[in-house]
């Protein structure tokens, strides 16, 4: 039997896209404003919603592996650099907040956790989604996929922030809602607590085997 021992909790972290928010939409939408600039055929959301997750290069990847059978090199740098030019622009325009983040991250603060988003997207739309939805106030730190020279499922980012803020690895829990945030929550020796609505490229996030999966996380404070 899983212990939440949530009040021993001292530093939470957090995955962003599925798991805080629901950027498919915003995603979708620069991919495709990208693929038209390379004179490519659009893809549909669901099927964005199963390539995201993994970080900018291998979403680029698996969109042209989808529309050309493989990927050329020099095609996949095109679409990579078009994407991240278009989507840092304008990172947040449908992008919102999953019911039940608003509640859990209104606890945290109130309880002194310290909290921190821990994601494969780049540092800097990652940051751009988290103050234009009005949740900066509630992090410590955003921690991008290009912060390190790993990124999840590697255990680095966990790792430093378990290091920097001086927590035990009991005292630390990952929410996520991907493989690659159990994954790395596994490696790192640290309890993973994973959503069931988010994105874990069309795979049952249960079948990764976290601690616990949650339909929402105002579950965690009812326990």
């Amino acid at each position: 039997m899983f212990d939440l021992n949530l009040a021993g909790r001292a530093l939470i972290l957090f995955d962003l896209d599925g798991t805080l928010v629901d950027s498919a939409a915003d995603l979708h939408r620069a991919m495709n404003m990208s693929l038209n600039a390379l004179q490519l055929p659009p893809v549909t959301e669901p099927q964005v919603r199963v390539w995201i997750g993994k970080g900018t290069a291998v979403f680029c990847h698996s969109v042209l592996e989808h529309l050309t059978g493989s990927v050329d090199a020099a095609q996949h740098r095109q679409l990579l650099d078009t994407f991240l030019e278009i989507y840092n622009a304008d990172p947040c325009v449908e992008t919102q907040l999953y019911a039940g983040i608003q509640a859990f991250l209104d606890w945290g603060l109130a309880q002194g956790k310290t909290m921190i988003c821990v994601t494969n997207k780049p540092e800097q739309p990652a940051r751009r989604i988290i103050e234009a939805l009005g949740v900066g106030h509630y992090f410590a730190d955003v921690i991008g996929g290009d912060r390190f020279e790993q990124r999840k499922p590697h255990p680095r980012q966990l790792l430093h922030c378990a290091e920097y803020y001086q927590a035990e690895k009991a005292q630390v829990l990952m929410v996520g809602d991907s493989s690659n945030d159990v994954e790395a929550a596994r490696r790192a020796g640290i309890d993973c607590i994973a959503v069931s609505y988010g994105y874990n490229h069309g795979e049952n996030i249960r079948d990764c085997q976290p601690q616990l999966v949650v339909d929402d996380l105002r579950e965690l404070l009812a326990q």
